[in-house]
């Protein structure tokens, strides 16, 4: 007996099912998952090409996929249109009739299956082509959402209102938008997507076309389920942008409503993964929005801090992942407005460009030195220095020079903050390093004189708010 391992398997496999393929001019569609299955069911993989009847071509290459891969365990094969015409079964050995007997069953036995497949498609298509999609959703009334938030219809109908309020932020029409929400969900109720459930949202587009409905609503019946995964591919188009938020934000704001959260490694309802949903299509969209105003619109009486604080959990695992440092992403969040996640990374990312330069090493320096000042004297005389700095009292050039630098670059500043120019405000920040390093050298801040010291330190504040309106500096690590 010869023992041969699975890896083996797997490459004797693909390599002559992909060689029979090529040798019809066709192409073998790849699928890891079924290639490991198949090479742990069987010792000796020899690869059967089979046919499929003229009288199931009609149907779509998912649905003859999803089929023959569910029941069968058959790889399908697609010619350059895309159309899949054929099929690769495993033997687990060498015939003397080269396979044709295993292939007469197993074409026996798909004609059956396939049979079914397009029962189902041509009831659903017909349904779809004279009733449109309303049916569908209707029977969604009787589909349990989960047991403490109703049903998927009442689902639907928050869908269809959060996908109108969120358009116009996102660039999107709300009727139409709100058209795509009311089916997104209609082909669940559908007989293929009960037979494949794992082709929900794909059959919605299908059947969307078939009722005569608008492209960009039957490929948001598809994109609003994406991202499913950190690889899968963002929607662009705002349409499906839009229906994709109000999907993931209404599913995190019932199940914090009703206090069902991740804990741990647990988290059953994929919260975690919508998260992430949410922050890629926000972030790789360019689209600026105030989260916290979106979540209020959803679902209510839910904890929206604690939510927010979720989101900005995940998104500090997203941005480590992309090598920004984790002291940086907290000194961004740590500032306000950080709902607006797309300004929150371009704030970080423009931070971190600037904290590599010599300008902002030293800068933070002297923030950092303020701060600790500042906040000992706050300590030690329990007050909050915030206000009353006046050039008047300044005792020398270099404390004169701080207040005019200050004049001169906090409108410019606050300009490039409100146009969330970020390396503009880092680069007026800078101005402030040369003559802060001589403020620091010739001025002792805790003056015996009780009023030059008290405008010292409420100078010190002028500075540590400037520096806070870009990020929390103090949060930052040597």
């Amino acid at each position: 007996t010869i023992f041969v391992s699975s890896k083996w398997r797997k490459c004797q496999f693909s390599r002559k099912a992909s060689n029979q393929a090529f040798a019809a001019g066709l192409e073998l569609v790849e699928d890891k998952g079924l290639l490991a299955e198949v090479a742990g069911l069987v010792e000796w993989p020899v690869p059967l090409m089979g046919t499929i009847a003229d009288d199931f071509l009609s149907l779509p290459p998912e649905v003859l996929t999803a089929s023959m891969r569910e029941h069968q365990k058959f790889f399908s094969v697609r010619d350059k249109s895309g159309q899949v015409v054929r099929f690769v079964t495993v033997a687990n050995r060498e015939t003397a009739d080269q396979g044709a007997t295993i292939l007469a069953g197993n074409q026996k036995v798909l004609f059956a299956r396939l049979s079914d497949a397009k029962f189902f498609w041509e009831n659903d298509l017909r349904l779809a082509q004279n009733e449109g999609m309303s049916r569908w959703v209707d029977r969604l009334s009787n589909v349990t959402f989960h047991n403490k938030l109703g049903s998927q219809k009442q689902r639907v109908d928050r869908l269809v209102q959060l996908s109108a309020d969120l358009a116009p932020l996102i660039g999107a029409d709300p009727a139409l938008a709100a058209q795509a929400a009311s089916v997104v969900k209609a082909d669940l109720s559908s007989e293929m997507v009960y037979e494949f459930p794992e082709l929900q949202g794909l059959m919605g587009s299908y059947y969307s076309h078939a009722a005569g409905l608008p492209d960009d609503v039957a490929k948001a019946c598809i994109e609003h389920y994406a991202p499913l995964g950190p690889s899968d591919q963002v929607p662009q188009t705002p349409l499906s942008v839009t229906v994709a938020l109000a999907d993931k934000i209404d599913l995190l704001t019932a199940f914090w409503a009703i206090n069902e959260k991740p804990t741990g490694s647990k988290d059953p309802f994929a919260l975690r993964r919508a998260a992430l949903g949410v922050i890629r299509l926000l972030i790789e969209n360019n689209v600026s929005l105030s989260l916290l105003s979106v979540l209020q619109k959803a679902y209510p009486n839910a904890d929206l801090q604690d939510l927010l604080g979720f989101f900005h959990d995940r998104l500090k695992v997203f941005l480590r992942d992309q090598g920004l440092r984790h002291d940086i992403i907290d000194a961004c969040i740590a500032v306000s407005g950080n709902d607006n996640l797309t300004v929150l990374v371009k704030r970080a990312q423009a931070l971190s460009q600037f904290l590599k330069t010599d300008d902002g090493d030293n800068l933070l320096q002297a923030f950092r030195r303020a701060n600790n000042i500042l906040s000992q004297a706050e300590a030690k005389d329990g007050v909050e220095y915030s206000y009353g700095a006046d050039v008047k009292y300044a005792e020398n050039a270099q404390e004169r020079a701080v207040f005019e630098i200050l004049d001169r670059q906090e409108p410019l500043i606050e300009q490039a903050m409100n146009a969330a120019e970020f390396s503009n405000a880092l680069a007026g920040l800078a101005a402030l390093r040369a003559p802060l390093d001589g403020f620091f050298e010739a001025v002792q801040i805790n003056a015996e004189n009780a009023v030059i010291r008290r405008n010292r330190l409420n100078l010190l504040s002028r500075i540590r708010a400037l520096g806070v309106q870009v990020a929390d500096l103090s949060r930052v690590e040597a």
